[in-house]
């Protein structure tokens, strides 16, 4: 009872057990992700000393996301999401297994870096729609916020231990080390989805249409749904235009701050401790009333941090910044998540959130390419500030807008 009082939504989500190994294998997992993503992040700086670099290198592990998900949406709902992801996270567990190798023996260069990105964050894609769809069928709906808030507190607890592990790594051990353990990461993941029940395929029983037919019928219901749509517009506005600063922060580090890989992994723990702290509070909160408002102004309140992160050289200002960019950003994430979660159809649920992965994950890494040539020329803190000035002023048409159809995002019955 105690328990249950203190951890609120945390307790219920936690205590449906295949939830429960769900949630631990997926930890797991993104932990190893987020070393992975900085030992590379390090190394490609190492090579070039270029943001632009930086900028083709996130854009080759994100990018897969902008096109993958769409058809393993459409695969997953047909094959059901533990048969998807087992293939995906084993044969991802592979590449970054062939990447630590490559970097022990010597054998590595910028253009195999790329290329090995772009594999893994193909992978990754694959399984994406798997990850996020397959909350709403582990747990009860009156747990699906709580549950969905969980998921992306770990997420940002991952992004807080992933980068601390990789600085241990990088700095008491090497660059293989760090990249290896991602790959047995993936295999715990992998251990875990062997033992969890199998979800049915929602299209199993009826008669399967063509792929694009499918595409469109999730395409259809964002467009024609104008909640979810103006959702959808702040998620791509925040995707192109604040969420690119994680993938040129090691630019940041070195040039503005004047710091080495320490201080490379303490602004992404920092920013993953801010994300944390609202994925557990979202979590521990567990209703879905009032959530479009927190999505409306955590958008202005993470441009302003943004704004804040850029105009300063003093370290621990920040780091500060970046900590309030971390938290009002993974607000407006989690919540927004959850609004779409609660409005699709059971039939529809991958492929919508596919979409959704699309847009929250997919189109940063076209962000960070095009923010990640501009600042070659123009300096990363302008760049980014005005990013951040965009969506600002994205800000003042968008939030009315949103908030006229709260009462139908946020229906439960």
């Amino acid at each position: 009872m105690i328990f249950s009082y203190l951890f609120g939504g945390i307790a219920r989500a936690l205590g449906t057990k295949q939830y429960l190994y769900f949630w631990a294998g997926n930890g797991i997992s993104t932990i190893g992700r987020w070393t992975h993503r900085v030992a590379v992040g390090w190394l490609t700086w190492q090579l070039t000393e270029s943001e632009a670099w930086l900028g083709v290198v996130a854009f080759a592990d994100l990018f897969p996301t902008v096109v993958i998900p769409i058809f393993a949406g459409v695969l997953s709902d047909r094959m059901g999401f533990v048969r998807i992801m087992r293939y995906a996270v084993f044969c991802a567990g592979l590449a970054a297994a062939m990447f630590s190798v490559l970097v022990g023996a010597g054998l590595i260069n910028i253009y195999l870096i790329v290329a090995l990105s772009a594999l893994v964050g193909t992978l990754e894609a694959f399984s994406g729609p798997a990850r996020i769809s397959i909350v709403q069928i582990l747990v009860p709906r009156q747990d699906l916020s709580a549950a969905i808030a969980l998921n992306t507190a770990t997420f940002n607890a991952a992004r807080l231990i992933g980068p601390a592990i990789a600085g241990v790594l990088l700095v008491w051990t090497n660059m293989t080390t760090a990249l290896a353990f991602n790959a047995a990461s993936y295999m715990v993941f992998f251990a875990v989805l062997l033992i969890l029940e199998e979800t049915p395929g929602r299209t199993a029983m009826a008669e399967r249409r063509h792929m694009a037919v499918e595409i469109w019928e999730g395409v259809r219901f964002i467009i024609f749904h104008p909640g979810v749509r103006v959702i959808m517009i702040m998620i791509a506005a925040t995707a192109l235009l604040i969420r690119p600063v994680i993938e040129l922060l090691p630019g940041f580090a070195v040039e503005v701050f004047r710091q080495g890989p320490d201080g490379l992994a303490m602004l992404l723990s920092s920013m993953g401790f801010g994300a944390m702290l609202s994925g557990l509070w979202l979590a521990r909160r567990g209703e879905t009333q009032g959530l479009t408002r927190l999505v409306v102004w955590s958008f202005l309140a993470t441009a302003i941090a943004l704004l804040l992160f850029t105009v300063t050289k003093i370290f621990w200002i920040g780091v500060a910044s970046i900590f309030s960019v971390g938290l009002f950003l993974l607000i407006g994430g989690i919540a927004s998540q959850s609004l779409v979660q609660n409005m699709v159809a059971p039939e529809l649920r991958a492929r919508v959130m596919s979409l959704y992965m699309v847009t929250s994950f997919g189109m940063p890494s076209v962000g960070a390419l095009l923010m990640g040539g501009i600042a070659s020329v123009a300096g990363l803190q302008i760049t980014i500030a005005v990013g951040a000035v965009m969506a600002a002023a994205l800000w003042i048409w968008l939030a009315r807008i949103a908030m006229g159809h709260a009462a139908e995002l946020e229906k439960t019955d």
